[in-house]
């Protein structure tokens, strides 16, 4: 028993989508299994629990994600399409969270909560690769498309979710190694099917080949099942850790607003545009990738699928041990400069050369896991708590925006040009990614390198910081007072009325 009232649990139950991951009170006591290491919320087994079911969260949204990736040539000859066509899968999974995702932002940040949302987004992805498998079997490319299109509505908002979900558990020196790990997880998803579906698909013998193709879409649906499952798992602990530490409604009183967006620093933009940037020279190249490897190097289908799922298989302990390496070094910007370059790298072997497309690939997967674990954390270095959600939410939204647009670009490339010109066409965009992440180290510099600082100069920094705070409190209550005037007088200014020394100053003159 608790103690607290119906009326108490009534308040700690409605939890913002971030709140601190360190209760206000380090003296919680529970006791029996309450008060074990795996049932108490402070303690570190239960927390790392909980985040591999937050990793689980996301397992069978990545897994469906790349569906058509995995049965590309399968999709294609089944239900007669080309490659701007099959592209479209891609795309209308994107085209919706160009708003959705921001407006799931808003919408965990103020009406659902981090916990419902969780429960929601996971149903609708559910829900949308059913209506997928439906397509397929009743050999209906309209309907595929729409199930595409329903589980767009959900998979990157989800993604918010969970992102939310680390921040709120894990924020302090493990949070790169809990955004590292989710990765990891999610790309399990993603190189399970790769290496899976087209297996399934030839696994059963059904007398037509959209019934098999449906069979390889259905365990995907079994997946999604999977997520939502976990969300509610997820929903019940931290509803119970609310409780437990006493963890207040709201983590900084903040309301958030749409108008707060044009105060986003000039740096989060530019971490925006590296991100968009980035990922579609990833993701389109890899829905298209297993033909391409078909027939520039001349390999099976089923060494196509393993070289395909490289960037995603290395991923599973790549983006884990390089989480735990920026959590210890630091240096998060240095490290998406490096992870640009070697993406470049394995872009231009593959256009230029016909080196193994093993070594490429491997080199492209490694990137691929540093950025993750080093680029996406910066967010919540440069914006305060409230708005996290928003800001995940528009970062999300200008990615899927790329995607959207670049994927369809990139089957008219195919379809017209060929796959040599889509390598030049990815390492275009990489290169504006490198040129951007440059201008970042620059105005971070010029701001005291927030960005690139070292774990032990973070550590110092945040000494000297709570140093600051713990100043005497007539001290304070001066610094405050001052602060305070100085932005009353900012205010009048604005406004066309005189600042209090103004207003002093003329009444001196009359």
């Amino acid at each position: 028993m608790s103690g607290y009232s119906d009326t108490d649990h009534a308040e700690l139950e409605r939890s913002p989508l971030v709140r601190s991951s360190e209760p206000e009170s380090d003296d919680v006591e529970l006791t029996g299994c309450s008060g074990s290491i795996l049932c108490h919320p402070k303690r570190p087994v239960h927390r790392y629990v909980m985040l591999v079911v937050m990793c689980f969260l996301g397992f069978g949204s990545y897994f469906c994600y790349d569906n058509p990736a995995a049965l590309e040539s399968e999709i294609k000859s089944v239900m007669k399409v080309n490659t701007e066509q099959f592209e479209i899968l891609y795309s209308l999974y994107s085209w919706p969270n160009v708003i959705l995702s921001v407006f799931g932002g808003f919408l965990i940040d103020r009406v659902t909560g981090l916990r419902w949302g969780a429960i929601l987004f996971a149903g609708i992805i559910a829900l949308g690769q059913v209506i997928f498998a439906l397509g397929a079997q009743f050999n209906s490319y309209l309907v595929m498309e729409i199930g595409r299109f329903v589980f767009g509505l959900g998979g990157e908002n989800l993604a918010v979710v969970q992102n939310a979900y680390a921040v709120s558990w894990f924020k302090g020196r493990e949070l790169n190694m809990a955004f590292g790990l989710q990765l990891s997880f999610a790309r399990l998803g993603s190189t399970v099917n790769m290496l899976t579906e087209e297996n399934a698909y030839n696994a059963v013998d059904f007398p037509k080949r959209y019934q098999k193709l449906a069979f390889a879409l259905w365990i995907g649906a079994l997946y999604c099942g999977l997520s939502l499952l976990c969300a509610c798992v997820l929903a019940y602990f931290d509803k119970r850790r609310t409780r437990i530490l006493r963890l207040p409604e709201h983590g900084t009183g903040e309301v958030v607003r749409v108008k707060d967006v044009k105060d986003f620093p000039i740096s989060l933009w530019l971490i925006f545009i590296i991100c968009v940037a980035y990922y579609v020279s990833i993701f389109p190249f890899i829905s298209l990738g297993t033909v391409f490897f078909e027939e520039k190097y001349e390999l099976t289908s089923s060494s196509a699928h393993v070289v395909n799922s490289l960037v995603y298989t290395i991923s599973l302990g790549g983006a884990f041990v390089f989480g735990i390496m920026v959590d210890k070094v630091g240096l998060n910007l240095f490290w998406v400069v490096v992870s640009i370059v070697f993406t470049i790298v394995a872009h231009g072997l593959m256009a230029f050369t016909f080196i193994t497309p093993y070594f490429a690939m491997a080199l492209m997967g490694l990137a691929y896991s540093l950025l993750a674990c080093a680029l996406w954390p910066m967010v919540a270095m440069v914006v305060p708590e409230h708005q996290l959600g928003t800001a995940y939410g528009i970062m999300q939204a200008i990615q899927n925006l790329g995607l959207a647009v670049v994927a369809l670009g990139a089957g008219i490339i195919v379809d017209n040009q060929g796959y040599f010109f889509l390598e030049l066409f990815f390492t275009i965009w990489l290169c504006v990614a490198l040129f951007c992440a440059i201008i970042l180290y620059m105005v971070d510099a010029s701001r005291g390198g927030e960005l690139n600082l070292t774990t032990a100069e973070k550590i110092a920094k945040d000494e000297r910081e709570k140093a600051e705070k713990e100043k005497p409190k007539v001290n304070r209550g001066l610094s405050a007072s001052t602060d305070s005037d100085q932005v009353r007088n900012r205010l009048l200014s604005r406004i066309g009325l005189p600042s209090d020394q103004q207003a002093v100053d003329n009444k001196g003159s009359y």
